[in-house]
């Protein structure tokens, strides 16, 4: 640990000085929530020799609320924006086309993520062939596939980053607004025609125009402080509002019912980015200054060179630390959740959990850093399309159903094929010597 972080320190003092921190920050502190909140809202009880599994929401209702402040996943598109603004740029300046652009921003998200599928896709055959059901392996393979839906509409809103940044730079927030505008659109539909199908296309219109912030974030055409802070507080009214006088619940992650606020995502999404990004662009000016402290710096590096690690594998973590539980007859979960004595002890359930995270994420981290070789002509755009499209298609259905037990026959089987499919036609399969 000493040496991981004194190399940490080491490139954190390499830091460009045109480098924006903040950006690198918050990816790290929202990574660090989403693993927490998950592994809080999780709750596993073992009595009579038996495991019964739910979630925090529906055991406690009135945690609903937390899920206000646990739910990030607009901060991670906020920060996408900007990234990937600032990587389009880099490619007109260089004269470096789609393809090749498409093929570095693939490689460095897609790499990591076929390592947690095929371990699942191998663990799942061994398992069924030893005898576990369906419907049990369908669960756990599902729970540890869960992160993976963030990949899977991330990747198509990379794929589109090229269109959106123009709409960006021609409409400006009219482009927000337009794709605001859909979503809310999708929701009427949604809800007042019962038009239930539609609501899926807001995968696309709900974080598309909360990608589009990132760029306004780039451009910096985001105003001052004060109206920062205005913007914070007309999200937080609209948020509420819509909840509390409209059709939308609660808890903005793992709704208990039938309704969900992100499954398919609705335009509380979009009200809680505006929250999030006034807020957090209001302290952008003081956060930076902080920033240029060589620890904090340091630890923000060290997390962001894990971080497509520990967001893929912590879910897989935390199952296999149930696993051994269970091995030693429930040890440690034996507390009903919601009790006080559960609640006492949540610090270290994580530390436990954390404990077991960091080597995993030490051992696979490489994979983050796999570039593609320079003598490597990328694919064309067309097959890196087509090949993202079916990749994102497998992952979002194996995040959906699992292995083992899905809904159509043989659609796990299919669905991981597409993966691999979509992977080689996008080029971001190992390359055979």
């Amino acid at each position: 640990m000493t040496q991981i972080w004194s190399a940490a320190k080491t490139m954190a003092a390499q830091t460009p000085e045109n480098r924006n921190r903040y950006v690198d920050f918050l990816r790290a502190v929202s990574i660090l929530m989403v693993i927490t909140g998950h592994w809080l809202v999780a709750t596993v009880y073992y009595a009579d020799g038996a495991f019964e599994g739910g979630k925090l929401t529906e055991v406690q209702r009135s945690t609903q609320w937390l899920t206000w402040v646990f739910q990030v996943m607009p901060i991670f598109f906020i920060v996408g924006g900007y990234a990937n603004g600032v990587s389009l740029e880099s490619a007109a300046r260089k004269g470096t086309r789609y393809a090749g652009w498409l093929a570095a921003r693939l490689n460095r998200l897609v790499t990591p993520l076929l390592a947690l599928v095929l371990f699942w896709a191998a663990m799942s055959a061994a398992l069924h062939f030893a005898g576990v059901s369906g419907p049990n392996l369908r669960i756990g393979s599902r729970a540890a596939l869960i992160p993976t839906w963030f990949l899977a509409i991330y990747i198509m809103v990379v794929v589109l980053a090229p269109l959106t940044y123009r709409a960006w730079q021609r409409w400006g927030y009219g482009s927000i607004v337009v794709f605001g505008a859909l979503g809310a659109v999708v929701d009427w539909l949604f809800f007042a025609a019962d038009m239930r199908w539609t609501g899926w296309s807001n995968y696309f219109w709900v974080w598309l125009c909360v990608h589009q912030l990132g760029y306004a974030w780039r451009d910096g055409r985001i105003g001052k402080p004060p109206a920062l802070l205005l913007v914070s507080v007309a999200g937080l009214a609209a948020l509420a509002l819509l909840i509390f006088k409209g059709p939308y619940p609660l808890a903005m992650v793992g709704s208990p019912g039938d309704e969900s606020n992100t499954a398919p995502p609705k335009i509380t999404l979009i009200a809680l980015a505006l929250c999030q990004f006034g807020l957090l662009m209001a302290i952008e000016a003081p956060m930076r200054r902080m920033l240029d402290g060589l620890r904090v710096w340091a630890a923000t590096v060290l997390i962001n060179s894990l971080i497509m690690t520990v967001y893929l594998w912590h879910i897989t973590v935390m199952i296999l630390v149930i696993g051994i539980a269970y091995g030693l007859g429930g040890f440690g979960l034996g507390l009903p959740p919601g009790s006080a004595e559960w609640w006492l002890s949540r610090p270290l359930w994580i530390a436990v959990l954390y404990a077991f995270l960091i080597p995993v994420a030490l051992l696979l981290t490489p994979l983050e850093r796999m570039g593609r070789s320079r003598d490597r002509q990328p694919p064309s755009a067309v097959r890196q399309v087509i090949g993202a499209v079916m990749l994102c298609f497998g992952v979002a259905s194996l995040a959906l159903y699992g292995f083992g037990a899905s809904p159509l026959p043989y659609l796990d089987i299919i669905s991981f094929a597409c993966v691999i499919v979509g992977a080689g036609l996008s080029g971001l399969l190992p390359k055979l010597p």
